[in-house]
């Protein structure tokens, strides 16, 4: 299999299940504990990712600038910032703690 034809068929797999989810009825979606599980199943996954992309490294866990940055990031957020404010200093965090060599 080739690499074009394992994305054309992982296309083909996504577009399907976003179709098979519009056949789902409505009153399956519409109850308060479904919602709520929605809710918190994309926190849950978005803070996942964040996790796996700030110490993961292949099949190890590495602590670097990255965690740093996250730690910038989280204490902005925590007092509020602008967004911009905190992706930008998070940036600048872990990038001048590479420059200093922490860098894994």
């Amino acid at each position: 299999m080739t690499m074009w034809l394992a994305v054309l068929v992982a296309a083909l797999a996504c577009t399907s299940l976003k179709q098979i989810g519009y056949l789902v009825p409505a009153r399956w979606l519409e109850g308060v504990r479904t919602a709520r599980t929605t809710d918190l199943l994309t926190v849950a996954m978005l803070g996942a990712l964040v996790a796996v992309q700030t110490v993961g490294s292949g099949m190890s866990i590495v602590v670097d600038a990255r965690l740093a940055g996250l730690a910038a990031a989280g204490v902005l957020l925590s007092v509020r910032a602008p967004f911009l404010v905190v992706v930008i200093a998070a940036a600048v965090v872990a990038g001048v703690l590479r420059a200093l060599g922490f860098a894994a």
